[in-house]
């Protein structure tokens, strides 16, 4: 079975890091596993790269729409079995050459629901399955944008360990005796960390060594420079580090107050550093975290309510983190992904007599 995945580079976030666990794990299981990369030139694609282990090919794609980039990506699918594509550009490039296609669904963005639906049933026609990669996400898939429900199947993510270091961090500001509140996000509106600035004041009030410190970056940079200023905030904004995973050992909480969210892969690596998560009751937030057992979950756009909950944490601790690990290992594991994934392309060949 020869199986090509597709999917825009431009950095590494949650469907990158999800990609770079998923791929080794398939091929351990016997599938011809490649991928082929458009990448994103105004970016960060090569780090990716070098952290990817099976074989791929890459494309520029420095734009949305390119005639160009559309027969190269048909001519480099044509020797697959089937070609399963990942967010938008895969979806709509891959979908034009592939005998066989595969969709993964990251993200409940709003704009799905929108205009942009009427695509997305056009190119469920073309596919065999839907991934998406919570239940929640799902509903959405088949309520709000109009999916066939028959098509769609869940697969979580999957992690078993914390990310590997790529690199040393450097010096940083956060003092040594910070009580470090841990933000791994992007820094756009969909992820809330405005609402996290603004809650600081109030934690700060009962933790005066409670800091805001964020891997990430993005749009927001400076707006939410901006706001610490005004507010008198430590907030540190120290964009992509090598080593997340000594930030997550450092971290007291990890904060994750996204508007909506396709899954939230960071809630999983705090759940494996054994650290409490605060976050909103929002998308697929609640099949990560367990309400009351392995963190708190509040309203989104709320900064007493996230303030309240990280105080609450702060100030008794308990047993969050250790049922948050135990919560990682046995219901987000790498095994679960990957056979779940390969159970999806025997079904989506069947009668084909093709197999692993």
């Amino acid at each position: 079975m020869k199986v090509l995945h597709v999917h825009r580079i431009g950095g590494i976030g949650g469907s990158e890091r999800h990609l770079l666990t998923l791929l080794p794990a398939l091929a351990e299981r016997g599938v011809d596993v490649s991928f082929l990369g458009l990448d994103d030139t105004s970016r960060a694609p090569d780090p990716f790269y070098k952290a990817l282990a099976v074989p791929y090919e890459r494309l520029p794609a420095p734009r949305d729409l390119d005639v160009r980039l559309a027969l190269a990506v048909r001519r480099a699918t044509r020797q697959a079995d089937l070609v399963h594509t990942h967010l938008v550009h895969a979806d709509v490039y891959g979908a034009l050459g592939s005998r066989r296609l595969v969709s993964t669904k990251h993200n409940d963005d709003p704009f799905r629901a929108g205009a942009f639906r009427y695509v997305e049933r056009a190119l469920a026609r073309r596919a065999a399955k839907i991934v998406a990669i919570t239940s929640a996400l799902a509903r959405f898939q088949v309520e709000r944008v109009g999916l066939p429900a028959e098509k769609v199947e869940v697969v979580h993510y999957g992690l078993d360990e914390l990310p590997a270091p790529w690199g040393t961090n450097e010096s940083d500001p956060v003092e040594a005796d910070a009580q470090v509140l841990l933000a791994i996000s992007r820094l756009e509106p969909q992820k809330g960390l405005d609402v996290a600035v603004r809650a600081l004041p109030l934690i700060r009030a009962s933790h005066p060594k409670a800091v805001l410190v964020v891997l990430g970056e993005g749009p927001q940079r400076a707006e939410l420079s901006a706001l610490a200023r005004e507010l008198e905030v430590p907030v540190h904004l120290l964009g992509r580090v090598p080593d997340v995973a000594s930030w997550l050992r450092r971290a007291e909480i990890l904060v994750h107050p996204a508007r909506w969210e396709g899954f939230g892969l960071a809630l999983l690596e705090a759940m494996l550093a054994s650290k409490p998560v605060v976050a909103t009751n929002v998308s697929s937030i609640p099949e990560i975290v367990s309400d009351g057992e392995t963190g708190l979950l509040v309203a989104p756009d709320d900064p007493d309510a996230l303030a309240a909950a990280v105080n609450r944490v702060l100030g008794a601790p308990g047993e969050y983190g250790e049922r948050a690990f135990a919560r990682a290992r046995t219901e987000f594991s790498v095994e679960k992904m990957a056979n779940r994934t390969l159970g999806i392309y025997e079904t989506a060949l069947g009668g084909t007599g093709l197999t692993v």
